[in-house]
């Protein structure tokens, strides 16, 4: 059994791969001020994060994804099909939350499969 971290501190570690699977963080943004815009900064995020950690999202097993208002969802959701490919998306939980910060409007958890040659 192996498992490796990555990005970590004292609090947490923004991704760990326990054998083949890789646990990524909840994603949030810091920049942009919308969902569609968070929602597609922190899609950016995992890519880059499941490319760290030798995987990409064609490998996604599940998404959990918070909203500070679920009145958002058609929002978050362009923005995920998007980016989503065609045919392989993961199983999925959408839910209304208090977020951690006001700042933030949507948070990403993801699970996903590595590659085997990563």
């Amino acid at each position: 059994m192996s498992i490796v971290r990555y990005d970590t501190n004292a609090r947490m570690s923004q991704a760990v791969v326990h054998d083949s699977t890789v646990y990524l963080a909840g994603q949030v943004s810091d920049g942009a001020k919308d969902v569609a815009g968070q929602t597609a900064q922190i899609l950016k995020q995992i890519d880059d994060l499941l490319a760290k950690c030798g995987t990409d999202k064609t490998k996604l097993l599940s998404a959990t994804i918070y909203l500070a208002d679920i009145k958002t969802f058609g929002e978050m959701n362009k923005a995920w099909e998007a980016w989503v490919p065609a045919g392989m998306a993961p199983a999925r939980t959408t839910l209304q939350a208090p977020l951690a910060g006001p700042q933030w409007l949507v948070e990403i958890t993801i699970v996903a499969a590595k590659n085997h040659h990563g």
